[in-house]
């Protein structure tokens, strides 16, 4: 899987893209960006945004479709098909794709995410138009066959012997922990995928994959930097528009239970060097009041050195040496995904101190914001460090986390303008939202604690 991270890390070799905010220097100034919004006949959804600070443009296309609805008894099929798109193209064979890219000084990647899978470039403006072709022609006419098919089995089988099963904490606890605290199987399984699984797909398997799935209907295509907009609609509309559109997409059930018990569970790492501590806890629906109250108790328990967990667990106790975490903290941020999710955070620690003592002052920090209403200004100081955040995200090198954002907003919602109205959701929320949804969300008996004890496996197994 290719993550963020490695998406983000490519793309700073592109010059950042410049503040989109309303013109002033007050802090009043709400984030505004300018976007056009279209959808092709065949049902592609098209958001288009402009900006002159470097002749660049980032290129993205967001499916439908991640690992959380996979087929059952393929796990990691979803992220197996993300590497068979990079394969090539009736048009543009293996390695046409990539070079073109490289050749023109760009760079590409792509990942697969709970709820979307995603593909995307930064080349100068002037490559725009080779770009949209070749996005066109793999979105139609990917190749997909024995060949292709049983190379990236060996990939990706590979790539989860090397980066999962052999590596210290394993699936700890971005795995892990969404399996404990999940009971639908859709939310629950290992979406990186058991092996033999994975090497049990066939290509009827991934050619009727991408019938359903890889769709224009099921698909956003976001282009955003040094464009023309009238010129870039043009393009679109003549490489995309031919390609058919298919049934829509049935979504399963992947709707949670009400959590009503705490969860805990520990194994054996042989080779972990230091123990390890999780927790999580189910969040409130994307875009609801409680979820941006939700977003601002992330701020408050756990975003930075300010954040109460970080004093308690680090400053004060010495317990941990750095605390990670967050809504989709592990795989995504708290915009970027569409079904049940938790807020979760993990460290490392020595052994001198126990899950029972870590859960003790753990507790100390919930249970104050649960019975104390937080003042004012410790809620607008969590306020300023979301902007700060959400700014960050989108004046990141390259554009990808503007066109993620809109991305997201478009093919979830239908609306990528909500952008723009993020900070007002955020604004709204008042001390006394806060302290509700402390209340039911970080309630013991919603929380899952997933612990790694450190050392060789005793005979017999874990």
């Amino acid at each position: 899987m290719k993550h963020l991270s490695l998406a983000l890390a490519l793309a700073a070799v592109a010059l950042p893209v410049a503040a989109h905010a309303q013109a002033g220097a007050t802090a009043a100034n709400k984030l505004h960006v300018d976007a056009q919004y279209f959808t092709l006949p065949n049902g592609l959804r098209v958001v288009l945004t402009r900006d002159t600070i470097a002749p660049t443009v980032t290129v993205g296309v967001y499916y439908g479709i991640g690992f959380r609805v996979e087929p059952k008894d393929r796990t990691g099929f979803a992220h197996l098909f993300e590497h068979l798109m990079f394969q090539g193209s009736k048009h543009a064979p293996k390695g046409v794709f990539d070079t073109t890219i490289t050749n023109s000084g760009g760079v590409n990647n792509g990942s697969t995410r709970f709820d979307f899978t995603n593909y995307f470039e930064i080349v100068p403006s002037g490559a725009l138009e080779r770009m949209l072709w070749l996005e066109a022609d793999r979105m139609a006419n990917p190749v997909i066959d024995d060949v292709v098919l049983k190379n990236q089995q060996g990939v990706v089988g590979n790539e989860v012997k090397v980066n999962v099963l052999n590596q210290p904490y394993s699936t700890w606890p971005w795995i892990d922990l969404p399996m404990l605290a999940n009971v639908n199987w859709y939310n629950s399984h290992n979406f990186y995928g058991d092996l033999k699984e994975i090497e049990a797909a066939t290509v009827p398997d991934a050619q009727a994959f991408s019938k359903e799935f890889y769709r224009p209907n099921n698909a956003v295509l976001v282009i955003a930097g040094d464009i023309d907009y009238a010129a870039t609609r043009a393009m679109v509309e003549k490489y995309f528009t031919p390609i058919p559109s298919a049934a829509p997409v049935t979504q399963p059930d992947i709707s949670e239970p009400r959590q009503t018990a705490e969860k805990f569970k520990s194994r054996v790492d042989a080779l972990a060097p230091k123990p390890g501590y999780a927790a999580g806890y189910h969040v409130p629906a994307r875009g609801t009041p409680e979820w941006y109250a939700m977003g601002l108790i992330d701020q408050i328990l756990l975003q930075g050195d300010d954040s109460r967990l970080f004093k308690k667990l680090v400053s004060d106790t010495g317990i941990a040496g750095e605390l990670s975490g967050g809504i989709n903290g592990d795989l995504g941020n708290m915009f970027n995904y569409r079904g049940p999710m938790l807020w979760s955070f993990s460290f490392t620690h020595d052994t001198t101190h126990s899950a029972a003592q870590i859960t003790k002052a753990v507790d100390e920090v919930i249970e104050a914001l649960r019975t104390t209403p937080v003042s004012a200004a410790e809620l607008e100081r969590a306020r300023t460090k979301m902007r700060s955040e959400l700014y960050g995200t989108i004046d990141g090198g390259g554009r990808v986390g503007l066109i993620d954002l809109l991305a997201v907003y478009a093919l979830f919602d239908n609306d990528p303008a909500a952008v723009n109205r993020i900070e007002e959701g955020f604004a709204k929320v008042t001390p006394a939202l806060i302290q509700k949804t402390a209340q039911e969300y970080l309630r013991k008996t919603n929380r899952s604690v997933y612990v790694i004890e450190p050392g060789a496996q005793p005979k017999g197994g874990k």
